[in-house]
């Protein structure tokens, strides 16, 4: 079976289904529900990229970036970085490599707009999922973001180590 991977951007035809991808039940307190990540892309256009992952037509998943913020807040921009901001994998759909094709896809359209690294945050503990970032060769930074941990992956190493 071929599988054909792609993303397509949120729109009023395709919203029911991306309001409709929901993670397992143990992972709903590691992530915000895709509507709330739609109303957070709605004030920050521009800097929000809300994507659905598709296997053919069928709706696995939902991403969203951020391109160029101000990571530490405090106005300098001094630290400014683009990454994966939200990653939500269908309960059904895990497994399968479409976290990982997010995370590349995320890669390509940061180097795409000229960065050379990917932000990540994640909650830690033994039920999230440091253990797939780590997999894909990020890094803790041993900064954290409010109470998740913060994770970089340099854009010129390979994901598939």
């Amino acid at each position: 079976m071929t599988t054909t991977l792609h993303l397509a951007e949120v729109t009023a035809a395709n919203l029911e289904d991306a309001i409709g991808v929901r993670v397992r039940g143990d992972q709903e307190h590691l992530v915000e529900p895709v509507v709330r990540s739609l109303a957070e892309a709605y004030v920050h256009p521009g800097v929000a990229w809300p994507r659905l992952i598709l296997d053919g037509d069928r709706v696995v998943g939902f991403l969203m970036a951020f391109f160029d913020i101000d990571f530490a807040g405090d106005g300098t921009g001094k630290d400014i970085r683009s990454g994966l901001w939200r990653l939500n994998i269908a309960a059904g759909e895990q497994g399968r490599g479409y976290g990982r094709f997010a995370v590349e896809s995320v890669a390509a359209e940061i180097r795409r707009r000229g960065g050379t690294r990917l932000t990540v945050t994640w909650h830690p503990g033994d039920d999230g999922p440091e253990g797939f970032y780590l997999g894909l060769g990020f890094r803790a930074t041993g900064e954290t973001s409010g109470d998740e941990t913060v994770g970089e992956l340099e854009l010129e190493l390979e994901l598939d180590r």
